[in-house]
């Protein structure tokens, strides 16, 4: 017991005076305290000790000029195609490298890179938080529209985003090109009416360039206006509301936008419902980009087999890119399972099953996903 007293008062004294426990031994044996083999086990205990704590902790800090959080993750994607002239193959799918830290109680920073590839920057941003009703962020960030584009990729419960998402919130399919869901502006949020420790409404205001990622806006006097409202009801439900106004440069254009930006607005809603094991989701996207009216839905049911390990989703995912023409809806009909390894890790396999009216296609594809972070 005086053992571990004294291995107490040890590391006590070497936090204090800024000493290693190793140099306070040292000197304990040099004064005949302690002898060599006391102090090789009180060493092993504390090393012992010291990786206990350690395993336990989420982050780790980094000595900077400001101390820092580092993490990341990378995503290793299969995909077997059924569609012909398509290969089937890996890819990296995400390389990520995250940094986060606070000047101050209210001011902190964020810089996520992305090395799949090509190097770029996602997000490079100082957020200033004055309270809870009222903070500010200025750099480049995602923008507050649409429930899933604000969902951290590392936790996206599939392995692709929804249709109307891909299409209309500055992804994949977006006339802007794929922005990965960012721009680069100003954005204005909080909560208020809170219930015990729930937000009951929560908001974000945004002004942004309405070019992308690390571009700078040379098509638009005019910047975009973006805004998202989120009502928590109960425990475990929330409503939103999304809306985009702004302007795009044109691609493929109606004829009376050729050669300067066009109309490129945005509304939608969403429900999402979760318990410790059941999921259920549901979101609308309306979209204009010039004379084009454009929409989609997706309903996304999970639940938890294993809890916290192993989840099984159906997800039902339609868009229209034109709705002035007929016979051109895409439906995304998506099955497949997540299984946790750990807090860090986890295996995705899901089967889509796409049907599309007009000519058919067999494009259809079975897709493998594991992440690993740190």
């Amino acid at each position: 017991m005086k053992k571990y007293f004294l291995l107490l008062f040890i590391l006590l004294i070497s936090k204090t005076y800024s000493q290693t426990t190793n140099d306070i031994l040292n000197l304990l044996i040099a004064n005949k305290t302690l002898s060599q083999e006391q102090a090789d086990s009180l060493r092993a205990e504390a090393a012992i000790k010291q990786q206990d704590a350690d395993a336990g902790k989420k982050s780790f800090l980094v000595n900077a000029a400001r101390q820092i959080q580092i993490s990341g993750y990378t995503q290793v994607r299969y995909q077997e195609l059924d569609e012909k002239g398509k290969n089937d193959g890996f890819d990296i799918r995400r390389a990520r490298l995250d940094l986060t830290g606070n000047f101050t109680p209210y001011l902190s920073f964020r810089l996520l890179t992305d090395f799949a590839d090509k190097p770029k920057i996602m997000d490079a941003y100082a957020e200033i938080k004055f309270n809870d009703y009222f903070n500010i962020t200025l750099g480049q960030f995602k923008i507050p529209f649409s429930l899933e584009n604000s969902i951290p990729v590392k936790k996206l419960e599939l392995i692709d985003f929804s249709q109307p998402v891909d299409a209309l919130v500055s992804r994949t399919k977006d006339v802007i090109g794929n922005q990965n869901g960012r721009d680069i502006g100003i954005q204005l949020g909080g909560a208020f009416l809170k219930s015990g420790v729930n937000n009951l409404v929560e908001y974000r205001v945004g002004v942004v360039n309405g070019t992308g990622i690390n571009v700078t806006d040379t098509a638009n006097e005019a910047k975009d206006v973006v805004g998202r409202l989120i009502i928590n009801p109960l425990k475990g439900l929330s409503l939103g509301a999304s809306y985009y106004n702004g302007w795009g440069k044109a691609i493929k254009p109606a004829a009376k936008y050729i050669g300067r930006s066009q109309p490129r607005d945005r509304y939608g809603f969403d429900i999402n419902y979760t318990t410790a094991r059941l999921l259920l989701r549901a979101e609308y996207i309306h979209g204009t980009d010039g004379a084009t009216d454009k929409a989609g839905w997706y309903a996304l049911a999970g639940y938890y087999l294993i809890p916290q390990k192993l989840q099984v989703l159906f997800k039902y995912d339609t868009f229209d890119p034109d709705k002035s023409k007929s016979n051109n809806i895409s439906t995304n009909y998506v099955a497949g399972a997540n299984f946790n390894f750990n807090a860090w890790s986890r295996l995705q396999a899901f089967y889509t099953f796409r049907e599309e009216q007009g000519p058919s296609v067999n494009n259809n594809y079975l897709a493998l996903q594991y992440q690993i972070g740190f």
